[in-house]
């Protein structure tokens, strides 16, 4: 072995002051020998993934589902923009959330869409959504190897008071990631705190200074990056010098966003008094005594920021569970920044059938599937060993209604990303029985993430086919 190509270790990180940057997979961590120090065989093995992406307010469920079976399928309208992705994914039809059966709204579908129970109807901060969800199950077995055991993301901040229409707390639409039946987790909305939690540990522990905040992250490692460049190999070098041109990129995109369009914190008494009630079970990451209420932030851009920080929180293995919410339960974010859009998501998911209202239903639906396989771009550009980051990976995205008009919780529309290190065969429509348990789903991608349960909420078992490329599904009606 020459000079520049000494052994390191998975948890090889560059340091400077207060700060801390993990590295993605590289060959010099892939021992040849145990010449690596605190190496093993498990070291040559990508760990699996798990993200999973929600969007609310259902689709237009008219323009949806593929036509066909198995690898002899054509996409749908809204999934046209997963073409280049087409051999990347799996699209499950007929998979239900019995929990969600009863309670009308949106509430009860979205908060327990990870937890496959019924949530507990309530106008306060009592909450109770009947379980964990399958996210925190995973964080709590396989987090302890990762500095951050889960990473929870959002772009709208919490929602407070009273649906009188339902009779639910707004709080419930704030989360999908519950780490007991009674704890939602907090999401991280600014991507400058969620940067900061990535790659400045000690920034989220105190308030930044003036100078810290002009200072690259990139500037504070510099030296422990130059000393890594001399101990690894050619290509290694250029993988390492992509990966920071990645970090510096997304660095510079909130920079700018905090400069030119300047996020503004307000003294919400409402949302505070609500959080304060839940007795500090929420963990907002923020710590200043006000909400981050309206960002400024173009909606698309701060979307594609998150999702970016995703990519690079996975990549450099801080953490391996990750969710994001593209908005929360009942949101109606104006999506007229689109062609032939104008007006509120929540508005349109209401159609009633009006053509007008369908047409731009579906627009907007397409716009999330689109950030999602844009996601799935930046993850396929990521290699590791002889495959990528989406192939040792798993990526949920999908909605916990499929039509928002009738607020119906059956056939929900969910797509499956990745290969999981080999252990899922995607390029499919998979149509199962009708209701078939959405939790069947969960109990699969736990066994493949390393957390392997015999069931889940209402799962009968793990989901037939995932791993079997000649699997076309049920024909149950």
């Amino acid at each position: 072995m020459s000079r520049r190509e000494l052994p390191i270790t998975r948890r090889t990180v560059l340091r400077g002051m207060g700060t801390m940057i993990g590295l993605p997979l590289l060959e010099a961590m892939r021992p040849a020998s145990a010449g690596a120090i605190g190496a093993g065989p498990a070291d040559d093995r990508p760990p699996v993934r798990m993200a999973c992406l929600f969007w609310p307010n259902g689709c237009n469920p008219h323009t949806w589902t593929p036509k066909g079976r198995g690898r002899d399928y054509e996409l749908s309208p809204i999934l046209r923009p997963l073409a280049r992705h087409r051999d990347d994914v799996l699209i499950l039809t007929r998979l239900s959330n019995r929990g969600t059966f009863t309670g009308d709204g949106h509430y009860v579908k979205d908060a327990a869409w990870l937890t496959g129970t019924t949530i507990r109807r309530t106008t306060g901060s009592d909450l109770d959504a009947g379980g964990i969800s399958m996210d925190q199950l995973a964080a709590g077995k396989i987090g302890v190897q990762t500095r951050i055991p889960s990473l929870e993301l959002g772009v709208e901040p919490v929602t407070t008071g009273v649906d009188t229409n339902v009779g639910y707390t707004r709080l419930y639409g704030s989360h999908i990631s519950w780490s007991s039946p009674l704890t939602p987790v907090g999401r991280e909305i600014n991507p400058r705190l969620a940067f900061d939690r990535l790659f400045r540990p000690g920034a989220v522990a105190r308030r930044r200074d003036d100078r810290d905040d002009d200072r690259s992250v990139l500037d504070l490692v510099a030296d422990d990056a130059r000393a890594l460049r001399d101990r690894i190999g050619r290509e290694d070098r250029r993988k390492l010098d992509e990966f920071l041109d990645s970090v510096r990129a997304v660095e510079t995109r909130i920079a700018f966003e905090a400069s030119d369009r300047r996020a503004r914190y307000v003294d919400d008494a409402r949302a505070r008094r609500d959080i304060e009630e839940l007795g500090g079970r929420v963990d907002l990451y923020n710590r200043d005594p006000g909400r981050l209420r309206e960002r400024s932030m173009d909606h698309a851009e701060h979307a594609g920021l998150m999702l970016d920080l995703l990519v690079l929180a996975l990549q450099t293995d801080a953490t391996r569970i990750a969710t994001f919410m593209f908005g929360n339960s009942v949101s109606n974010k104006n999506f007229s920044f689109l062609p032939g859009v104008k007006g509120g998501h929540h508005e349109f998911s209401h159609h009633e059938n009006d053509p007008k209202k369908l047409e731009q239903y579906q627009i907007i639906t397409t716009w999330h599937i689109e950030q999602c396989a844009r996601l799935l771009d930046r993850m396929k550009q990521v290699r590791e060993g002889e495959g990528t980051l989406l192939d040792h990976s798993m990526v949920l995205f999908g909605s916990a209604l499929r039509d928002g008009n009738e607020h119906d919780p059956h056939d929900l529309p969910t797509v499956l990303a990745g290969r999981a290190g080999g252990r899922l065969a995607p390029g499919r429509h998979l149509v199962y029985a009708k209701d078939t348990p959405l939790c069947n789903l969960y109990v699969s991608m736990l066994d493949r993430v390393g957390v392997p349960v015999e069931r889940f909420a209402d799962s009968t078992g793990p989901l037939e086919g995932l791993d079997n490329p000649a699997y076309e599904g049920r024909s149950a009606g």
